[in-house]
């Protein structure tokens, strides 16, 4: 390859070569020299934070890989053993894990991973003409020859990280292994759910067991996302806070990295793991998050099958028969030995058939709408270089990427903007009324779509506007543009302004008039509030400094509607009957509950009684007196039935819990919910959705253990960022709650975690000048 771009004085970096420049120094240029194909910066500015220039987006991809290996090399090269389909032969069989999508065995996963690798189609995807660009095909390479050249130097006996120093799934990764990520990451909501129905699946050998199919219980993904307006802020600009809620473990981490081509890219964010392109941040005009989208991501599909033959269906009066793939997966047993494990997996017209509810005259199948999808990284790629919202709303309409999540940007003219542009399956209202017809699809409907597979004309239609078949174009999307604000919560579209309901849209994307969560509503009150200065944060309208302390003021609203009315209860009622008949004394926990702030900070006494008490009030069907009203979305229902037996046995049951394992009533938050003993049981504000928080932390359990904890926090706000952009261009502060690094043997395993306890937040350094000032900034060039 010869010169690229020369920014200023060339920097010498011979090939292979890793450079140390002062770290005093301006920011050092990226060329090529040549015979060189990659040449990039990397700045780690405060808690480890990559700064990447590259002379070409396959530079860029290439310091960043670099830089991701030195952190989470074991996170990566585990996860790319999973996408292998080989976790038996170097785990076991019998272990369990949540990948996310939800608990499986690292024999299912392999089947699942094994069926998809052999069947080629991601090859055909990839061989497309609509298939990825040659752009983000030039930076995934760069990335796999970073993460390569970090290995290569390293060594696996010399890794630093003891998770997987030595160990023989550790190996260089390839093009295909990143491509299998993004895919993988695409069917996150989607048919990676069914991972162990479809492994499982075989013909049934008598009649079989009539059943519905269910997608496995993924782990609890959301997020919250404003985009503010020049109508709510102080001085005009537009505002976004991105709160991503995700794991904290496990290859859905985010990773914070700025990203800078000369002339051609930059901007500042998070990254999921193994992917080059930044998925939330900001570049100097425009800020954008997502949340996970409500909308529908698969359908079912029922098959009437063939009498006598349970392994053919009938379409149209047809008899079809199901494809039959052979899948062998190797097996490591108790003694080290090997061994192949063979299945067949069957697979419909419509996708794969699933194990539950095969019977000898039924069977169901499912599709996804993001199988047949490499667009992901493209979209993010278009979305950072969009200059301000509508050029957001355009990249989103070109592309139509973004795999299962909501859009929400603004920009510094002071407009914001929400778009639920999601691949979904296109099936309309009315085509929902004539095919879902059968006796599982009428029970299901709306929760699950199941749609009649026996009629041809009841698969998936197509809009002219979309860039592929089978999916609703943007003219069908949700989508709004304001000066005042946008927001969602992970509830549909329809609220994403309470003054302005979006209505219109397919029911695939979720419902409308429907009551909302306790965090979609405590979301737009405090969106609400702080534009009138009514929330004790100083006179109205948002700034940074406000927008922060209202991201981690720990509000939760089921305390804010019920805590006034619990403690009254507890005082007409000094003693309440618990489930099992013991009589409780509640005087005490009155008169915590009385003094309780209402917040879910680490040192608020009664946070934690109010989580006892409240999660047996949750799940009340008539909890309200006063019920939902769709013309009061945000306020109603509201009012605890306090004339409903269970309340006070609810309250009774949370007390005693307390009581029994010996712990104190006043017990704060912060002694009962912390990380993972790995890293220094540190204690975490937040609380779950549920229950009314909108910095969500979920712990393994909402009830008390007889230690006194919660468990570690399996999943919750991860990467926070406030960004400003004005006439000065951005300002931004961030935290990743998890920190920077898996490795347990990094300065950087959790010195942001630390930094979160302290509700502190990282300055984003955008510039130049500003990652100049950081404090212990290091530089590295490196070349090849």
């Amino acid at each position: 390859m010869g010169r690229s771009l020369v920014v200023g004085a060339v920097v010498a970096a011979v090939a292979g070569s890793v450079l140390a420049a002062p770290a005093s120094a301006a920011a050092p240029e990226v060329a090529l020299r040549d015979g060189q194909t990659y040449s990039a910066v990397i700045q780690r500015t405060e808690y480890g934070v990559p700064h990447i220039t590259g002379a070409s987006m396959g530079s860029a991809g290439y310091g960043f890989g670099y830089a991701y290996a030195q952190d989470n090399l074991c996170l990566l090269a585990e996860h790319v053993t999973t996408l292998a389909g080989e976790r038996s032969r170097h785990f076991g069989p019998e272990g369990r894990f949540n990948n996310g999508p939800g608990t499986f065995t690292n024999l299912e996963s392999d089947l699942y991973f094994r069926a998809f690798n052999d069947s080629g189609r991601l090859e055909r995807l990839l061989a497309e003409k609509s298939g990825p660009s040659l752009e983000i095909r030039e930076t995934l390479r760069g990335y796999v020859a970073g993460f390569n050249r970090y290995l290569r130097t390293t060594g696996v006996d010399r890794l630093p990280d003891p998770t997987c120093r030595g160990k023989a799934w550790v190996r260089p990764l390839t093009e295909l292994d990143l491509w299998r990520n993004l895919h993988d990451s695409s069917q996150l909501t989607g048919v990676s759910s069914f991972t162990s129905l479809i492994a499982n699946a075989k013909p049934p050998t008598g009649k079989g067991i009539p059943a519905i199919p269910a997608a496995a219980e993924m782990m609890a993904v959301g997020s919250n996302a404003w985009g503010l307006g020049r109508e709510a802020t102080r001085d005009g600009s537009g505002m976004v806070l991105g709160n991503p809620h995700f794991p904290w473990a496990g290859p859905n981490r985010l990773y914070q990295a700025q990203l800078t081509v000369p002339g051609k890219l930059n901007v500042l964010g998070a990254a999921l793991a193994g992917l080059p392109t930044i998925a939330i941040g900001h570049n100097e005009s425009m800020a954008w998050t997502h949340t996970v989208s409500s909308a529908h991501r698969f359908t079912m599909f029922e098959l009437k099958l063939a009498p006598g033959d349970p392994t053919s269906y009938v379409v149209d009066g047809k008899t079809e028969p199901m494809s039959k793939q052979a899948v062998r997966v190797q097996v490591r047993g108790a003694d080290g030995s090997l061994s192949t494990v063979e299945r067949v997996l069957y697979r419909s017209r419509y996708g794969p058939v699933l194990a539950d509810g095969w019977t000898d005259t039924m069977a169901f199948a499912v599709r996804g709408s993001n199988e047949d999808s490499l667009r992901a990284m493209d979209q993010e790629l278009a979305v950072a270089r969009a200059k301000d919202v509508t050029e957001v709303r355009d990249a989103l309409h070109r592309v139509q990427g973004s795999a299962f999540t909501n859009t929400v940007a603004a920009d510094a003219k002071g407009q914001s903007f929400y778009a639920d542009a999601s691949v979904v399956p296109h099936v309309t209202d009315a085509h929902a009324r004539r095919c879902v017809d059968t006796p599982a699809g009428r029970a299901s409907y709306p929760g699950r779509v199941i749609l009649n597979g026996s009629r041809l004309e009841c698969g998936w239609g197509s809009d002219p506007d979309a860039v592929t078949p089978g999916v609703f174009g943007p003219g069908n999307q949700p989508a709004q543009q304001r000066a005042d604000y946008v927001q969602n919560a992970n509830e549909s579209a329809w609220l994403t302004n309470a003054a302005a309901p979006l209505t219109g849209y397919p029911r695939m994307y979720g419902p409308q008039a429907d009551p909302r969560s306790p965090r979609d509503r405590l979301s737009h009150l405090m969106v609400d509030q702080r534009r009138a200065g009514s929330d004790g944060l100083g006179a109205p309208g948002f700034d940074l400094p406000n927008l922060q302390r209202a991201m981690l003021g720990n509000r939760t609203l089921t305390g804010e509607l019920f805590r006034d009315a619990v403690v009254g209860l507890i005082e007409a009622n000094p003693a309440m009957t618990a489930t099992d008949g013991a009589k409780i004394d509640v005087r005490t926990a009155g008169a915590v509950l009385a003094k309780w702030d209402g917040r879910m900070d680490i040192d608020s006494p009664g946070a934690v009684l109010w989580r006892e008490v409240y999660g047996g009030i949750r799940p009340l069907p008539n909890k309200f007196v006063v019920p939902f009203d769709p013309k009061d979305p945000v306020r109603t229902p509201h009012t605890l039935n306090t004339a409903e037996p269970k309340v006070r046995t609810a309250i009774a049951d949370g007390v005693q819990r307390l009581l029994r394992n010996n712990l104190p009533l006043e017990l704060e938050l912060g002694k009962a919910q912390r990380d993972a003993p790995s890293r220094k049981l540190l204690p975490i504000q937040g609380c779950a959705g549920s229950e009314g928080c909108f910095n969500v932390t979920e712990p393994s359990t909402t009830k008390i253990q007889a230690d006194g904890s919660y468990g570690k926090v399996e999943m919750g706000s991860s990467f926070i960022m406030a960004a400003q952009l004005g006439k000065n261009g951005p300002r931004s502060q961030s935290v990743l709650t998890y920190s920077q690094s898996a490795n347990p043997a990094s300065p950087h395993h959790y010195d942001q975690t630390e930094l979160y306890v302290r509700k502190g937040w990282v300055p984003g350094r955008y510039t130049q000048p500003e990652i100049r000032k950081a404090p212990g900034l290091t530089t590295d060039i490196i070349a090849e």
